[in-house]
């Protein structure tokens, strides 16, 4: 499975078939609501690494709140904190690179620092 069809999956199961728990890989993990505007919002591990994702808050100034205005299902999705990309449905669109949310080695940082 690649991180496009995982993202994918997570979206289809919390917004499109509004599950209450996703299941990726033979591991399930809870949808939750977030406290303030009650989104859904779903934890969980792809590849070794701890994703989060968000369904899109259709009150902020966005072109994609403006499609979750229209009723489109929108989740974005974030890496350590920083967001990867989203699914708008059943469309996967990537921030950046889906190999750019792990941590380059050290050698790796001091040669792009001193260019």
């Amino acid at each position: 499975m690649t991180l496009a069809e995982a993202l994918a999956a997570v979206w289809r199961q919390a917004l499109a078939e509004n599950a209450s728990l996703v299941e990726l890989e033979g591991r399930r993990y809870p949808v939750r609501r977030t406290p303030r505007r009650r989104l859904r919002q779903v934890d969980f591990e792809f590849a070794g690494e701890a994703l989060r994702g968000i369904e899109q808050n259709p009150e902020t100034p966005s072109r994609w709140a403006e499609m979750a205005r229209a009723g489109k299902k929108v989740m974005q999705f974030t890496a350590g904190g920083r967001y990867l990309g989203n699914v708008a449905e059943g469309k996967v669109t990537f921030y950046r690179s889906p190999g750019a949310t792990t941590k380059q080695p050290a050698s790796s940082q001091g040669k792009a620092a001193s260019r």
